[in-house]
């Protein structure tokens, strides 16, 4: 029989839309406090919140007489209109983040807008109000959620551990901290301060606090705009890389997603400096009009849906290529005893200040629904604290990346010669050189190869007694990606063919070694008509070119090096092996005990 559920009933489905786990709690409360204009946000939890949530803000607050209706579904001061959906600039607008939370956890709201003489604060349980009356506070508005689940215990057996669950919400408050340099964001975890950043406008300065002076120095910024869309942010240099992409972090407009378009633009930037399964840290930031991305696609608004995939991961895969022209982009080799002491100054700074911020932390205890908040005292708690964070920050945050990196040139590089008929050592002011030429020749014929192929002009020379190999294939179609390299090939006899000119940029052995090495990738199943995969065995193919342990006459180093400075990546190989590495001045010295 069909009937029309219970309210309670309802409401419960409906939260379940929203309110999956603490983090969905942290994350609707902390949009709404961004989205009423507050610039400094603190938010503190227990036992992974499933006991204690606190979210409270500066912003413009509820009026009184509008506090209750805040709690009713759909209610919400975001929209009025269906076409409204097509122009959303707030991060929330369903009007359901209250009263899903409500119906699952016993809930106490304090708020007071700046045109009210007094603030109010309510009492919701299950769904329902329980309590309401006038109450001392500052402007803005503080939301405490106690005993998540409690009418449903079914649910409650589904959340992870409570330091899982913390880690969920520490991920995400640190996220939106990153996004939103302006917000002076305090997360506070069973009466500890984890971190607290000074909302000075500076994304590098959040990474920092969030982070690490060292880790903050090796990122790149990143800023590349194009057809109305803008992308800014930092990205690790291939010296630094990770086995998962958890160090992934992308932003839309001022929301962390998860984006399909994003993650393939950083895929295609790395695809060949790094080796296959390592990943580069990303905080990508990237600004599109609201017309052109929906967020509505997910109930929690994790991924995003844009109108143009494509031109999205374009955007990434272009400016991120751009980032890594940086001179900070070149692998630096660090001595064992340097890492050691900067991993140990790290770790001293983080002790020393989780040891000054977490005194006065731990007297402030947890309070029921039915005891009134001392409100304006949990919101000046800790401003003490705020004063010896912002004066440890200044000093951690010396030296870290600027905002703009300058592009590295090797021609600008004083050449000392070759060691070992290898590396060939440069130096300039403040480092020393290696760099591999068998690796530089991968890179530079690589890029000749790849220009050859997607150009339509080729550049190609006839030889005299043409080069002469074996292919026992039962079509030619192996033939096309070789002509479209610069190579002239025709059928000679059974299953032999004659190959009767080369790149321009090849030798006779060199033509030779390619086209065998070719065809040996494609003897092993490769499938050559795929432009990606050909271009792989192109650069599998290069090892050829390459002259092993050749000691390089002057004029040819420069050559090379003059080639390798007109790469689209002259920092790697095809494979991701670094064509060159630089040891800092500041490291021989202190190998010398000069420092």
């Amino acid at each position: 029989m069909i009937k029309i559920l219970d309210k309670n009933v309802v409401d419960k489905i409906a939260a379940g839309e929203v309110v999956d786990r603490p983090v969905s709690i942290i994350k609707e409360l902390f949009e709404n406090s961004i989205d009423a204009g507050s610039d400094s946000i603190v938010v503190e939890i227990k036992k992974g919140g499933k006991t204690y949530i606190r979210v409270s803000d500066n912003g413009s607050g509820i009026s009184s007489d509008e506090a209750e209706l805040a709690f009713t579904r759909h209610a919400t001061s975001k929209i009025t209109e269906a076409e409204d959906l097509d122009s959303i600039e707030t991060l929330g607008f369903r009007g359901e983040a209250l009263a899903s939370i409500a119906a699952v956890s016993r809930v106490e709201l304090i708020t007071k807008t700046s045109e009210e003489r007094i603030g109010l604060r309510m009492c919701a349980e299950g769904g329902e109000i329980m309590e309401k009356s006038g109450t001392g506070c500052p402007d803005g508005t503080t939301i405490v959620v106690r005993d998540l689940f409690y009418n449903i215990p079914a649910r409650l057996k589904f959340l992870k551990t409570d330091s899982a669950e913390s880690g969920l919400i520490i991920d995400f408050v640190t996220n939106m901290a990153l996004a939103y340099p302006d917000l002076r964001v305090r997360m506070v975890n069973n009466d500890h301060i984890l971190f607290a950043t000074r909302g000075k406008g500076s994304r590098i300065d959040a990474i920092t606090t969030l982070t690490s002076r060292e880790f903050a120095k090796k990122l790149l910024p990143v800023s590349a705009e194009m057809d109305g869309m803008k992308i800014e942010g930092y990205v690790s240099g291939p010296g630094e890389s990770r086995p998962s992409r958890r160090g992934q972090i992308y932003f839309v407009n001022g929301r962390t997603v998860s984006s399909k378009p994003m993650e393939r633009g950083v895929s295609a930037a790395y695809s060949d400096r790094l080796f296959e399964g390592r990943h580069p840290v990303v905080y990508l930031f990237l600004t599109i009009g609201p017309d052109q991305v929906d967020v509505n696609v997910h109930p929690n608004k994790k991924e995003v849906k844009f109108h143009d995939d494509r031109a999205v991961q374009d955007l990434v895969e272009t400016a991120i290529k751009e980032a890594l022209t940086a001179k900070e982009a070149v692998p630096e080799l660090k001595t064992k005893n340097e890492m050691f002491k900067k991993k140990e100054h790290c770790e001293k700074h983080e002790i020393h200040q989780n040891n000054i911020i977490n005194k006065k932390a731990e007297k402030y205890k947890e309070a029921s629904c039915q005891e009134k908040i001392d409100v304006k005292s949990i919101l000046s708690t800790y401003r003490e604290e705020d004063k010896i964070v912002a004066e440890e920050a200044e000093d951690l945050r010396s030296d870290i990346v600027s905002e703009h990196a300058e592009k590295f040139d090797f021609r600008e590089l004083d050449y000392r010669g070759v060691v070992f008929g290898t590396y060939i050592m440069a130096t300039d002011d403040d480092y020393l050189y290696l760099l591999d030429q068998h690796a530089a020749h991968e890179r530079v014929y690589y890029e000749k190869l790849r220009k050859q192929f997607l150009s339509a002009e080729k550049y190609k020379q006839e030889i005299m007694v043409p080069i002469t190999v074996n292919a026992d294939f039962s079509d030619n179609d192996w033939i096309g990606p070789l002509e479209d390299m610069g190579f002239s090939i025709e059928e000679f006899g059974p299953n032999t063919y004659a190959v009767r000119a080369i790149p321009s940029f090849f030798d006779l052995s060199e033509g030779e070694c390619f086209v065998k090495d070719f065809i040996d990738s494609v003897n092993s199943g490769t499938d050559f008509k795929s432009r990606e995969l050909m271009l792989r065995i192109a650069s599998k193919a290069c090892k050829s070119a390459v002259k092993a342990h050749d000691t390089l006459k002057k004029e040819e180093i420069d050559q090379l090096v003059s080639d390798l400075a007109e790469c689209e990546n002259p920092y790697s190989c095809p494979h991701g092996r670094p064509t060159f590495i630089r040891i800092s001045k500041n490291d021989i010295e202190r190998r010398f005990k000069r420092k």
